[in-house]
């Protein structure tokens, strides 16, 4: 059937794909993509690997009424993998003017991409997506670059040609992420997911990867301050990304024991507890910043505490709903997304809990091939910061008072078990 209406058809195009194409579901979404657009498609030649860790082959000649939609279905397939029998050279194109881009851009994926310049196959480094790729002539290194870098005379890669993408493919070894792919686990955490998880980070840890963590306020609301710190301590935390209400409700807590007026060991509210925040705001701005007010001795414990006291790097993003903000806090979105990409840099692993916003902000940044462990009480927010390509996510349903305490339990448990 797909043969006679392939020859229907009046134009067509020759791909390939090549790797673990199958049980990675890539093959199927190709096959949806190509008859969603109004497509067909012929299968030329097929060869499965044999074992687990043999790559798949597939040559497929993809078929449309006209040329604008074949374009169009081949620029979908070429995103998710696929690529031309014969691969020419990139097309380069110098920017008009600093963040003026050519027109015919390439725009990027968070996968892993290689772009072929003088006949050879250039890694494209510091991946993310939505993003342009730039090619330095001099030393022959192609570069991911979001529009606001884009300098004047940059050469920019036009066209889907010459590019190649490989999308991440279902891990090869026995793992959580391999256990739990793509699901999201609708009820309370029970200790032995948190237990596979602990034994990831201690074995990414382990190896010397590098881990980030991306958290909201609520972390302090329910009460989970204390076992949040108490992994950074241990040196599980590399570095922190969060707005001005972690911060502020953190020290908040240190200083006065509340969350946003909340007594936190009683769980009701305190009178004038509604300036409480601002209180924490203003002891830190009289130390000029965090790093000041806790070695000058105003702030003794807690999750910023602990960051300074042990050199982990922090990364303040502001918004306008901030109070203040904090002295540290960035409040130029560009200058702080640059400060994350910088962070980012090495991260095997993230933890996004309960923050939906700044988990997307991270999560736009971060190569598809990072795993990301989701917590949220929301099961959309989780599924919403899932569902970004990569192929290593891990979805709780929880509030971060439950989880961190049962995982700094059990990385304390799987520590002298590994």
């Amino acid at each position: 059937m797909f043969i006679a209406e392939c020859m229907v058809m009046q134009v067509s195009h020759e791909i390939e794909l090549e790797g673990h194409i199958i049980d990675s579901g890539i093959m199927t979404r190709i096959f949806d993509k190509i008859m969603d657009m109004g497509g067909n498609f012929e299968i030329l030649e097929f060869e499965v690997g044999k074992k687990k860790t043999d790559p798949s082959y597939s040559h497929l000649r993809v078929c449309a009424e006209d040329s604008h939609t074949l374009s169009l279905i081949l620029t979908e397939l070429y995103r998710l993998g696929a690529r031309d029998l014969e691969i020419a050279d990139v097309r380069l194109v110098p920017a008009e003017g600093d963040r003026v881009v050519p027109k015919g851009f390439y725009s990027t994926t968070n996968h892993t991409t290689f772009v072929k310049f003088e006949g050879a196959w250039l890694s494209v480094e510091d991946m993310k997506m939505d993003s342009l790729i730039v090619v330095d002539l001099q030393i022959k290194r192609a570069f991911c670059r979001t529009l606001s870098k884009i300098k004047c005379g940059d050469l920019v890669v036009i066209g889907e040609a010459g590019v190649r993408v490989v999308p991440p493919e279902r891990p090869r070894e026995q793992s959580t992420f391999e256990f739990m792919h793509g699901t999201v686990s609708s009820e309370r955490p029970s200790e032995t997911i948190i237990a596979q998880i602990a034994r990831e980070i201690i074995d990414l840890k382990r190896r010397g990867g590098k881990i980030a963590l991306v958290g909201g306020p609520a972390i302090i609301h329910t009460g989970a301050a204390d076992a949040v710190a108490e992994i950074i301590r241990k040196g599980y935390i590399d570095v922190l990304f969060a707005g001005n209400a972690l911060a502020t409700h953190d020290i908040e807590y240190n200083l006065l024991g509340t969350s946003l007026g909340m007594d936190i060991a009683t769980g009701k509210p305190v009178s004038g507890g509604h300036r409480h925040h601002i209180i924490a705001i203003s002891e830190v701005m009289r130390a000029c910043s965090i790093r000041n007010a806790v070695e000058q001795g105003i702030i003794t414990g807690g999750i910023m505490y602990e960051c300074v006291k042990n050199g982990i790097p922090f990364v303040l993003a502001g918004s306008i709903r901030d109070d203040g903000p904090l002295p540290d806090v960035i409040t130029d979105s560009v200058q702080a997304q640059d400060a994350i990409r910088q962070h980012l840099k090495g991260c095997g692993m993230v933890l996004m809990v309960a923050t939906l916003l700044h988990s997307i902000a991270v999560g736009n940044c971060l190569p598809s091939y990072v795993k990301t462990i989701c917590v949220d009480i929301n099961p959309s927010a989780v599924t919403k910061l899932m569902d970004r390509g990569t192929m290593q996510a891990i979805g709780v349903v929880s509030d971060a008072g439950t989880f961190f305490p049962l995982l700094a339990k059990q990385l304390e448990i799987q520590s002298h078990l590994l």
